[in-house]
């Protein structure tokens, strides 16, 4: 088989026309002509860092849409599965994953669970790790976010890291505003990524350490703006990232593709860019991935120009893959870890004997994961403790569902906007508790007991009792349906909770942050109120 166009010699910074021979899905040959071709060919796409779970898909139908937009390879953490199944979601996304032709590597997910202070439903040991680090598909440590376990010596953080480094496997980093002195014992550890910078001057004093920019571009966190002027300087030290993709703008705006437009919009030059987008990756995490070389693997994507980037086609193993897959014939098999029990309003309600109390309120941005704390006044009747729809003070609630008949933790929230309803999610990093917010107590235990009948999912409901959800069976994160159908549903949600009165563009993402208690500055755990700047937690009262 042949193709021919316009071929992108990226290394050499060189556009050529002409043929690729290929042959058993590698490149047997390249032959340069005077011809002139419409279309560009350049090797596939391939996003660093991801967590396929975010796009609420199973890997086989993600697959899909990323190789629709020209993906060809991911490097995944299975993060999000692990802290709820342990190894047996780890396996899931791997038997999953055989079902598409999208190259899905896999990273061992490092830090289950990612705190002490929170339930989750499984614990990875070194032991676990090693075993997961041995398998075919297992290309890194994944994301290191216990900073404090790195820096601070503990033993069980330092041992997984060894496992990784006697297996000379690369190591990942989530260090979110670490400098100075720490950042150099975190370096010291191994960890040769990160992709929390926010700010130039962070990624530049990592980078002088040796470590290597992910820069994201995703659903939630957005840092390509602050960070793209590295591409052109740095540019053998950067790789680009989703880390997570909603289905929703997985399949309205794209994958790496979408982040390549941007790049090329802003004047970045196209090979360092594709440099970041293509080569980079497959340098740093040795995989087996094709980048238009005789002999390599056939994977490539065949484009109508470098400013538009339309994926016409895309080829993985030397085969077109097709724009309209028909679903597997495989069926998927469905695995939870859900026990918890419908609750009552007397479970959440928070008593004083005081007339008001100022309590310590998190205040939530849309879409973002940092949070700030303030102190609020709220009033008291009856000796409770009451929310303020009028100022926006609403109450927010996570409960463990590992375990039957656990109380509830409760705090106070502003920023969601919500004035008559309640919504919920199994969805809530890094744990996948049940989480919820809401204008009533009422509603809010309705919401939270939607959820426990379908054991698992994302609901929204109005005060007249209208309710929207959209059921994620598989681990109470995850559907088989497909993009189409998953996108539907999740906009059809985020357009009810408008209705409720949010104006957060994004008001599920920024939910499932509430309790991410490795992100600062004020988070609410299964276990109670937290403070990511202190690391412990706090009372809900001054």
């Amino acid at each position: 088989m042949e193709i021919t166009g316009n071929i992108v010699l990226i290394p050499e910074e060189e556009i050529k026309p002409g043929k690729i021979i290929i042959e058993a899905g590698k490149i047997t040959d390249i032959i340069f002509d005077e011809n002139k071709y419409d279309n560009f060919i350049l090797p596939g796409f391939i996003d660093s860092h991801v967590h396929i779970e975010s796009s609420m898909m199973v890997p086989e139908n993600f697959g899909k849409i990323a190789m629709q937009n020209g993906t060809v390879a991911v490097v995944t953490d299975p993060h999000e599965i692990a802290n709820v199944l342990g190894v047996e979601g780890v396996d899931f996304m791997m038997d999953n994953a055989e079902k598409t032709d999208l190259k899905i590597f896999f990273g061992a997910p490092s830090c289950v669970p990612a705190t002490g202070f929170e339930t989750s439903g499984a614990t990875l040991s070194a032991p676990d790790i090693s075993k997961i680090l041995n398998r075919e598909k297992t290309v890194c440590l994944s994301e290191m976010m216990n900073f404090p376990g790195v820096i601070y010596n503990d033993v069980d953080v330092w041992e997984k890291l060894t496992v990784a480094k006697k297996m000379n496997l690369p190591i990942d980093g989530h260090a979110p505003g670490v400098t100075g002195d720490n950042l150099k014992k975190y370096v010291a550890g191994g960890i040769l990524t990160d992709h929390e910078c926010s700010t130039k001057e962070e990624a530049l004093e990592k980078i002088s350490l040796g470590m290597k920019i992910l820069i994201r571009e995703g659903s939630a966190a957005r840092n390509f703006d602050a960070l793209y002027s590295l591409i052109e300087s740095h540019p053998e030290s950067v790789m680009l990232c989703t880390d997570d993709s909603h289905p929703d703008e997985l399949l309205e705006k794209g994958h790496i593709n979408k982040i390549v437009k941007i790049g090329i919009k802003k004047g970045i030059n196209v090979f360092k860019l594709l440099t970041a987008a293509c080569i980079n990756p497959v340098k740093h995490y040795n995989l087996p991935v094709g980048q238009l070389n005789k002999g390599d693997f056939a994977d490539f994507i065949v484009v109508n120009n470098l400013s538009d980037f339309e994926i016409l086609s895309t080829y993985i193993n030397g085969e077109k893959i097709k724009q309209e897959e028909n679903a597997s014939e495989k069926e998927t098999v469905f695995i939870n870890n859900f026990q918890a029990q419908k609750i009552s309003v007397a479970d959440i309600l928070v008593s004083s004997e005081k007339e008001s109390e100022n309590g310590h309120i998190i205040n939530a941005f849309d879409g973002n994961l940092l949070t700030k704390k303030s102190i609020e006044l709220l009033s008291c009747k009856n000796g409770m403790v009451l929310s303020d729809v009028k100022r926006d003070i609403l109450k927010m609630v996570v409960l463990n569902r590992y375990e039957k008949n656990v109380k509830p933790a409760v705090a106070f929230i502003k920023g969601f906007g919500i004035k008559g309803g309640a919504i919920a999610s199994t969805i809530a990093h890094d744990s996948h508790n049940i989480i919820a917010v809401g204008s009533d107590d009422t509603l809010i235990v309705e919401a939270i007991n939607r959820i426990i009948e379908t054991r698992g999912g994302i609901v929204a409901m109005n005060d007249d009792g209208k309710t929207e959800i959209l059921p994620l069976p598989v681990a109470g994160l995850l559907t088989t349906d497909t993009v189409e159908v998953v996108a539907e549903k999740y906009k059809t949600l985020n357009r009810f909770v408008k209705n409720l009165g949010s104006e957060m563009r994004a008001p599920f993402m920024t939910l499932s942050f509430m309790a991410l208690l490795v992100i600062p500055e004020i988070k609410l755990s299964d276990k109670g109120l937290f403070d990511g700047n202190k690391f412990e937690f706090i009372s809900l009262f001054e």
